[in-house]
This record gives C-alpha cells, structure tokens and sequence, in this order.
C-alpha cells in the first residue's frame, strides 16, 4: 500500500492511475496532518510526498516519520518538489528521504524509483553483526556502534555506513556511492549530496578527534572505511 501526498488532486489522480496498473494499492492525503494519520494508522509500504503542502509541510512530515512520532521510522519516503535547487535536495535527503523527485516528473519513472527504493528497503545486509575496528553495525535492527556507545543515524546516513562496512578498506566514488546506496545518479542527484552525508556520519562516528579516522577520505578518488587501529 503506498500513501501518495500532494494537495493537487490532479497530480494524485494521475499517479494513483500509474500505480494502480502497476499493482499497487494506494492511499490518498492532500494536507500533513491527514498524512500523518493515515502513515500512522495505515501502516504504507512507502509514502510519495509532496513538500508544498497546507497543515503541515512536507519537511515536517518527514520530520516526524523519521523521529518515530508517525509511526515506523523506517517508512520508505520518495519526496516529490518543484523545488529544484541541489540545496532543496541535500536537505530532504538528509532529512531521511530515500529518493527525490522534480515536477514535472513521468508517472512511469516514479513507479520505478518506487519499485527501486522498496527493493533497497528490504536490503541484503542481514544476520551477524559487521564489525570493523571499533564500528560495530547490526543489519536487523539497523543500530550502531562505536567503542561500545550508540549512534542515532538517519536511515540514509545508515545504508551508506553499512553499506561501507560490507566492504571495508575498498574505495568508493561519489558516483559510484550514488548508484550503489542513492541508487542514483548525478544526473539528478549531486555528488555533493555524498560528500554532506560523509561530513555528518564523521561527526557521529569519529566524537574523539584524537583517534584516527574510521571513514577516509583518498584524495581525488572517494572514501573508504577501514580499521582506524
């Protein structure tokens, strides 16, 4: 079941077409507040938000889908926006938005980023926990650690560590980041989006600036992470 919000009936009626012949259930709410309900008592798979709306932004949604307030944290969001400024973009995704759209968009390519970030929800990062140095990450309830303290992480901020820790000390490109944990590209998505979510999970991670640093960066090609010890 996917809850489609946007204050525009017409653009609603289209996608819920689209997504209709495509399978899915859908849901409806042209303000915030009737957004937060229904993610609340509805329990959607994933929710398609616009950010221009009445009540309640749709930053605010978000806001409140990813501090548990409406609900499961970890509903995936697909943010729909006019708004087409790279900083727009940065701030929904690190908001906890899983993928971000501009309007006027295809109906057909929002349908295949849905199916894209459903697939990436149900990640295959599963079982034991992955521990490299003093990084602890626990695929089943999505936490981690650092020396034993715990860290609150976005749910993007996670994929992008876990997905990191699965391949300790091999560089990554911002483009190929992108592709693998955004499931993007730059052509939509700037790299600068990467190099936001690696400043803020060094903060995170790295509290003791004297220890050296879990998530390098190598000049000119990307990062890694690696056993700082």
């Amino acid at each position: 079941m996917v809850l489609v919000v946007d204050d525009d009936a017409a653009i609603r009626t289209v996608v819920r077409w689209q997504l209709d012949d495509a399978g899915f259930r859908v849901l409806e709410a042209d303000d915030g507040p009737t957004a937060l309900r229904r993610i609340r008592d509805d329990h959607p798979v994933l929710v398609v938000l616009d950010l221009s709306l009445p009540g309640l932004g749709g930053l605010d949604v978000l806001r409140s889908v990813r501090d548990g307030r409406a609900g499961r944290s970890d509903t995936p969001v697909i943010v729909l926006s006019g708004r087409n400024g790279e900083t727009d973009r940065i701030v929904g995704l690190d908001l906890g938005a899983d993928d971000y759209l501009v309007k006027p968009f295809s109906p057909g390519e929002l349908v295949a980023r849905i199916r894209s970030v459903l697939r990436r929800s149900s990640p295959e990062l599963t079982g034991d926990a992955v521990v490299v140095g003093p990084l602890r990450v626990e695929p089943s309830s999505r936490q981690v650690s650092v020396d034993g303290r715990d860290v609150e992480l976005t749910p993007k901020e996670f994929d992008l560590v876990a997905f990191l820790a699965t391949h300790p000390r091999r560089v990554f490109t911002r483009a190929q980041l992108l592709d693998r944990v955004w499931n993007s590209s730059s052509e939509w998505l700037g790299e600068a989006t990467v190099t936001e979510h690696v400043h803020r999970l060094r903060l995170k991670l790295e509290a003791d600036p004297a220890r050296p640093r879990l998530l390098r960066t190598v000049r000119g090609v990307g990062y890694q992470l690696s056993d700082p010890s």
